[in-house]
């Protein structure tokens, strides 16, 4: 490579233009599905009733079923009624001097 001559020639860096690198990807995806084989269908054309249907219908039954059931285990009518409580002890407040007379009278 004693001189410029014996490279290829430059295309002035078009490649890095959005258009030309588009074009690029586009003819590579092109040509890539043309290799691809061909692959058949997995899905049937027309929806299978045990395969879709059924399943969905069951699953909303079942979850509607057991909304219900968490509604009627909430209703309020169905708990006991809680036992009324007995009037707690209220504290009292001591006469100053209290302790002192309680003393005298553990002495005698």
């Amino acid at each position: 490579m004693k001189n410029k001559g014996d490279l290829a020639p430059s295309e002035s860096q078009q490649w890095t233009r959005p258009d030309e690198y588009l074009g690029a990807l586009a003819r590579r995806r092109t040509e890539r599905k043309k290799r691809e084989p061909r692959l058949k269908r997995t899905q049937p054309e027309a929806p299978r009733l045990l395969l879709s249907t059924l399943p969905f219908l069951a699953l909303l039954v079942t979850l509607g079923a057991l909304a219900v059931a968490i509604m009627i285990a909430a209703w309020p009518g169905g708990q006991p009624q809680p036992r009324p409580r007995a009037a707690e002890h209220q504290q009292g407040i001591a006469a100053k001097g209290w302790f002192q007379e309680a003393e005298k009278e553990m002495r005698r």
